[in-house]
């Protein structure tokens, strides 16, 4: 045995001070992978995209969900409206103006380990934000003038009835309802410049523009309230595929 190898002996120390530098090298290089990837996931959902969860049934058939089931997961483009307009057509997340707030609800847990739980879901898309975050259609945009009225063929814009293939077909004709209106007579409204009109693809369950007519903005939503265009279902699996985002005025 040389000298060195005894004082490690007696020092209780049988393996060399290279070993344990390589493992604690590596320990250190996992970690600031950790990080990088978190610091990476947060620019990513923050500035470029990010996995939302539908919770309710205002866009089937396009978008699946329902209380109680496993909704679709989208995943909504950010980036797209910084060099482009919303169009119609266009499936988009948005913030509810404040008038739309009193609809909603915290999904929050008082608890906050759970609390804490629920909002890395929503990080990741397994839970919905604890905001009044919604997803609607694109009908009209500003300047262009949306009603649906006793007599008319369906909803038009600018006297034109919309094509509208996405629309869920209703069970049955809701009493009192213009069946052509799939729901409440509304309009004529003109949509102010910066702002757009919003309708569900499930006309007879949807609680969008039609429903807030009495705000101060005519029930339209402010082009800045959109977060961004829902391109792809992720999950589940099933029902993976694009967003269409097919025009109803052409």
């Amino acid at each position: 045995m040389t000298r060195a190898q005894r004082r490690r002996a007696e020092a209780g120390d049988d393996e060399p001070s290279g070993k344990k530098k390589k493992k604690g090298g590596l320990l250190k290089e996992i970690g600031i992978l950790v990080v990088v990837a978190l610091v990476l996931s947060v620019v990513l959902q923050t500035f470029i995209a990010r996995v939302y969860l539908i919770p309710s049934q205002s866009m089937e058939p396009t978008l699946h969900g329902c209380a109680g089931c496993t909704g679709d997961r989208i995943v909504v483009d950010k980036l797209t409206y910084r060099f482009s307009d919303p169009e119609p057509g266009d499936v988009v997340v948005f913030r509810g103006p404040d008038s739309w707030d009193k609809e909603f609800t915290s999904n929050r847990s008082s608890n906050t380990i759970v609390r804490g739980f629920q909002e890395v879901g929503s990080f990741v898309g397994l839970v919905a934000p604890d905001e009044n975050d919604l997803v609607k259609r694109i009908i009209a945009k500003g300047g262009q003038t949306v009603q649906c009225l006793p007599g008319d063929a369906g909803v038009t814009v600018d006297g034109k009835v919309l094509d509208e293939p996405y629309l869920m077909t209703p069970p049955s004709p809701l009493p009192g309802a213009n069946t052509a209106c799939q729901g409440r007579n509304f309009g004529p409204i003109t949509v102010p410049e910066g702002n757009v009109w919003v309708m569900g693809d499930n006309r007879t369950d949807s609680a969008d523009s039609r429903y807030h007519i009495g705000d101060e903005l005519q029930g339209t939503v402010p082009e800045a309230n959109i977060i961004g265009k829902a391109r792809w279902i992720v999950l589940p699996f099933s029902r993976i595929g694009s967003i269409s985002s097919f025009n109803p005025q052409n």
